[in-house]
């Protein structure tokens, strides 16, 4: 079976990833012709996630939250509240986490990470390999659905954050602006695990997807996109739109599922950090954390 690695941003180490549901994904991602008939009707079929999206919030389900911190080593000094506090596993995943756990780096001209993810960065969209946005497969025009849009970031910059089921699932402000309403384009659940992009990396284009334009002096005006995924029928918007936002201020969140978050800059906006694009052309996602820096303003 294949396995995820991933660096560490903090240690510079690599390391592997314990998959959440792991099992499932490799069975119904896998090689067996037989099983990949479930996979569209899994994935199409909205009721199969709202129906595991009832079982998560269920009372019941909160006997599920000290196994998961314990098995996963989920740190939970930084909760707000105590694990033993949450309603069902859902209540455990929306988390907020205690203030100041998530220092912001940086002035106005540094751009932060919008979530605790692992992240790929691309300079220029056309440069950015296979397994993203370079195959054939995924077409920027189908993520957008918007002419003006796909004209506008078709030689920007792409970043990629992957949160799985272990992570803090609320996102927030990469840069301070102005962010408009966001816009639903809806699609299918699909996984955004690496195992299942490595099968079909249309996926990105096909779910479920929010999009939010937000002006942002510094860095031009940029997109937020937030993607759906197998069991994720829910992305909550907290922000108010049409009113300014501070970078670090949260935006929403996801609700029980692994989930993914795109960034879309203009060409030039943004001078991606250096340790991001190095792992980045190697193929090799970072794990890092929201309010760390992303890069500045060019």
């Amino acid at each position: 079976m294949e396995t995820i690695r991933y660096v560490d941003r903090a240690s510079q180490e690599e390391k592997e990833e314990r998959v959440y549901g792991g099992f499932f994904i490799r069975l119904l991602y896998g090689k067996r012709p037989f099983l990949r008939f479930l996979l569209p009707l899994i994935a199409k079929t909205p009721l199969f996630s709202q129906l595991y999206a009832l079982l998560q919030k269920s009372s019941f389900s909160r006997f599920k939250v000290q196994r998961f911190i314990r098995n996963y080593h989920v740190d939970a000094s930084e909760f707000e509240k105590s694990p033993k506090e949450f309603t069902s596993f859902n209540d455990f995943f929306t988390r907020r986490l205690k203030p100041g756990c998530r220092p912001l780096a940086g002035g106005r001209e540094v751009a932060v990470l919008p979530a605790d993810a692992r992240y790929l960065v691309y300079p220029r969209l056309e440069e950015a390999d296979g397994l993203v946005v370079k195959g054939k497969r995924f077409s920027l025009e189908e993520l957008l659905q918007n002419k003006e849009w796909l004209n506008r970031y078709r030689d920007g910059s792409l970043v990629l954050a992957r949160l799985s089921p272990v992570d803090y699932h609320r996102f927030h402000f990469p840069v301070d602006g102005i962010p408009g309403d966001a816009r639903l384009i809806n699609g299918t659940l699909y996984s955004v695990n690496p195992l299942a992009l490595k099968r079909n990396s249309a996926i990105l284009a096909q779910n479920k997807r929010m999009i939010t334009e937000i002006k942002s002096g510094l860095f031009g005006t940029l997109l937020f996109i937030e993607v759906g995924a197998t069991y994720v029928g829910t992305i909550v918007q907290t922000y108010r739109p049409r009113l300014p936002c501070a970078k670090g201020e949260e935006k929403g969140y996801f609700s029980f599922g692994g989930s993914s978050l795109l960034l879309l800059f203009e060409r030039g906006a943004i001078r991606l950090d250096s340790d991001l694009l190095k792992a980045s052309k190697s193929r090799r996602e970072v794990r890092a954390l929201m309010g760390q820096s992303l890069g500045s303003c060019s």
